[in-house]
């Protein structure tokens, strides 16, 4: 996030976040509306992205950490990151 303009992170936030336009169909980049269920070939936001056939669905809670922590250090190095190279290895 950190090489990111302040102002596309606050934007990005406040749409995302706050706003809720992704899940409401009203999120806009570029003057385009994002179509989630357009998503054929990954993994975010699973319910959103109706066009995932099942088996490219996986849902995984990381107990005990934050937003933050699911990303970076030791959780994110010994937890997180083995089951999400194993998915990529799996052809997620």
């Amino acid at each position: 996030m950190m090489d990111l303009p302040a102002e596309f992170y606050l934007e990005t936030v406040k749409a995302v976040f706050q706003d809720h336009l992704l899940p409401l169909g009203q999120l806009k980049v570029r003057g385009r509306k994002v179509e989630p269920r357009a998503i054929k070939r990954t993994a975010p936001a699973q319910d959103l992205c109706s066009g995932l056939r099942p088996h490219l669905k996986a849902h995984v809670v990381q107990t005990g950490a934050g937003h933050y922590g699911v990303f970076s250090g030791r959780r994110w190095n010994n937890e997180v990151y083995p089951v999400l190279r194993q998915l990529i290895q799996m052809g997620y």
